[in-house]
């Protein structure tokens, strides 16, 4: 492929970033990452390019689509990768009737081949699959994907249960919010936590969190094989504050109650309405740990009318109260064993 070529000036930035944005690519985690830089480059909110450099590059030099229709631009040729100390590919809708972007996919090699490190943010990972740089290594995707890259890559091993992954050379994140998070983990490294930490709080992210913190949704997906059941799990868990009933559930799911109460079973060896309480608790559990909202927000959060009802269940669930959950966590700053999904894999292991 023909490049632009360019050195890296005398008096080159501390952190300078090349962006390749792919088609379609989700707009979020694209605007945390950029945005995390732009504050840690200059002070207060003047977004001089000073203390970090960012560049956008696509296949085509041209303005680049986002998911939600949102375009950036106009994007720059690929310039020379050893002018970065990252390139950060952010993905975007899967769609296996997309050709692939084979003026990207070149670009990944030829910066892995320069040994300029890579990061894959969201569905980025997948190009960084198709490049070929991704054997042998740890790749972080989001939950919401893990299913799907697991069908499409067999070889590769994801990691769904952390924000990011830092692999030295090869970094990978779940995308989202969590795409801030990584970009103040490289501006920390080259910056300084002070400048990291000052991008967070104007974002309005109160807190600093590590790539093994853990992603607050069910990492089960790899367990159930049917397509209705994975439908059905998907709407409960995306309705975390509410209580769907079975009927809903099931004229959403163009079924009946009996058929979905019958595939749960069979699937995961319990009921609907009990796999969506537990869910919720689960929910609870994590907030417990890694939030500092009260018991009654949290409850209130998990869909529970009151915190006595969200207490007793919590009980009935784990063996005991929020409260010891509450004080485990503030004493045991270690991951916890979720509870729920332990219950889900036994069962499933033990059909």
């Amino acid at each position: 492929m023909t490049l632009v070529r360019a050195t890296k000036p005398a008096n080159a930035t501390p952190l300078s970033v090349g962006f390749v944005l792919l088609h379609r690519f989700t707009l979020l985690p694209f605007a945390a990452f950029v945005d995390c830089l732009r504050l840690a480059a200059d002070e207060g909110d003047r977004s001089r390019q000073l203390r970090c450099h960012w560049t956008f590059m696509n296949s085509t030099a041209d303005e680049a689509t986002s998911s939600c229709g949102a375009s950036i631009g106009p994007c720059e040729a690929y310039l020379n990768p050893e002018q970065f100390d990252y390139i950060v590919v952010i993905g975007g809708v899967q769609d296996e009737r997309d050709k692939v972007d084979q003026r990207a996919i070149d670009y990944i090699r030829l910066a892995a081949q320069f040994n300029v490190p890579l990061v894959g943010v969201c569905t980025g990972v997948f190009a960084l699959i198709q490049a070929g740089v991704m054997k042998g290594k740890r790749c972080c995707v989001s939950w919401y994907h893990h299913g799907d890259l697991t069908r499409r890559f067999p070889g590769i091993t994801p990691v769904a249960d952390r924000l990011f992954v830092d692999d030295g050379n090869l970094l990978t994140c779940a995308g989202g919010i969590a795409a801030a998070d990584l970009a103040a983990h490289l501006i920390e490294r080259h910056l300084g936590r002070a400048w990291a930490i000052k991008s967070l709080h104007i974002m309005l992210i109160d807190e600093v969190r590590r790539g093994e913190h853990p992603q607050p949704q069910p990492v089960i997906f790899e367990k159930v094989k049917d397509r209705l059941v994975r439908r059905a799990v998907d709407i409960i868990s995306q309705h975390m504050g509410e209580v769907i009933s079975i009927e809903a559930l099931a004229k959403r799911l163009n079924t009946s109650r009996r058929n979905i109460e019958r595939k749960f079973q069979d699937e995961l060896g319990i009921s609907p309405q009990r796999f969506a309480r537990d869910l919720r608790l689960r929910y609870g559990l994590w907030l417990l740990h890694y939030t500092t909202k009260s018991v009654t927000e949290i409850g209130e959060r998990c869909g529970f009318s009151d915190s006595a009802h969200f207490s007793r269940h919590f009980r009935d669930a784990f063996g005991y109260p929020p409260t010891t959950a509450r004080k485990d966590a503030k004493l045991n700053k270690q991951d916890h064993v979720d509870p729920f999904f332990l219950h889900i894999e036994s069962n499933m292991d033990g059909r």
